[in-house]
């Protein structure tokens, strides 16, 4: 049984006609997985809700008019003006069953680093989630990566300091070890060569006279 449980009704309308069920408070969505795709809806407060919790890593416990059925979430499509759900996409999984989601990326301990502590510099998160694959019940809701070691600016965690729990695999297995997904930054040396770029001296030959040339470019009388 998955921790986050949501009912659905099946629906029938499409098209055009979805914006009157949104309008009265409802989420379009489709259930795929099954011998045919089910349209489905359901109120948008709980529903939100559950996709906060659930991400794309997590199973749902649906109810689609009193049938059971284990899925993850696949897509969720956001309105580009409104920023509201505007439609759901499900995946119906079997619970012993391997399948594939995506997983959240969380990294531990960077205040306790000596980087941090001692020398202060800041943390550029380049990968913020991965696709894993393991069974629904061993799925996690995040990979966490321990910053704790990290003293050099050139220090960087990649996918070899992934610890992945029991029954859990990468999806891409082609992903290099050294893949970064996360490196530091020293950001006074940073602001400290900015400010010196901003006072370099201009070379006059650069600058533009009144008539909008070069000064060795003045034409002659």
């Amino acid at each position: 049984m998955a921790e986050y449980k949501l009912a659905l009704e099946k629906r029938e309308i499409t098209g055009k006609k979805l914006k009157a069920l949104r309008s009265k408070g409802f989420i379009p969505s489709v259930v795929y997985g099954g011998k045919e795709p089910v349209l489905a809806s359901s109120e948008y407060v709980p529903t939100e809700k559950v996709l906060e919790k659930a991400g794309y890593h997590s199973p749902v416990d649906l109810d689609i008019a009193g049938k059971k059925q284990l899925a993850i979430i696949k897509d969720v499509h956001i309105d580009p003006v409104s920023r509201k759900i505007i439609n759901i996409e499900f995946q119906a999984i079997k619970a012993n069953e391997v399948v594939e989601a995506t997983t959240p990326i969380v990294i531990a301990n960077f205040e306790a680093s000596d980087a941090s502590k001692i020398f202060h510099f800041e943390m550029n998160q380049a990968m913020e989630e991965i696709d894993i694959k393991a069974k629904p019940a061993d799925l996690p809701s995040e990979l966490i990566v321990d910053a704790t070691n990290l003293k050099e600016v050139d220090d960087k965690l990649t996918i070899a300091d992934l610890k992945l729990p029991a029954g859990v695999e990468l999806a891409n297995k082609e992903l290099e070890g050294d893949q970064v997904i996360a490196s530091l930054f020293d950001p006074a040396a940073e602001a400290a060569a900015r400010e010196a770029e901003a006072e370099a001296p201009v070379d006059a030959a650069d600058v533009p006279s009144d008539n909008g040339s070069k000064p060795e470019e003045t034409p002659a009388e």
